[in-house]
């Protein structure tokens, strides 16, 4: 059973930085990716940055370029995003996704809030 498992959320200034923590559990396989998704209210989720376990390949939404970074640790089975520059408009619940590369499974955490005040 996979888990993923958010932390690093909170408030802060417009400007300011904050990095979030996604700790997978109870992986049976190797080939898959991990990524960050957000949400704001009454607008759909989106895709912010993902990262292949294997080779380290990253991809990331234009929004976020050159601000956030997303990174990865495999012994620890966790995935980072550096979060740079905050404005209000990265205000979101963001989501930490799995997929299983072999199955195209997807697993979900349970979402963490970052809100930023201008």
């Amino acid at each position: 059973q996979v888990q993923l498992v958010e932390s690093g959320g909170g408030l802060v200034q417009a400007g300011n930085s904050l990095r979030l923590s996604c700790a997978a559990s109870g992986l049976t396989f190797s080939t898959h990716a991990m990524g960050w998704f957000r949400q704001a209210p009454g607008k759909e989720r989106e895709f912010v940055a993902s990262i292949s376990w294997i080779g380290g390949s990253t991809y990331y939404a234009d929004s976020v370029k050159g601000r956030l970074t997303i990174s990865r640790d495999n012994a620890k089975n966790t995935v980072y995003l550096q979060m740079n520059n905050l404005n209000p408009e990265d205000t979101a619940v963001y989501y930490c996704g799995l997929r299983n590369l072999d199955t195209l499974t997807d697993f979900w955490g349970q979402g963490i809030q970052v809100s930023v005040s201008s």
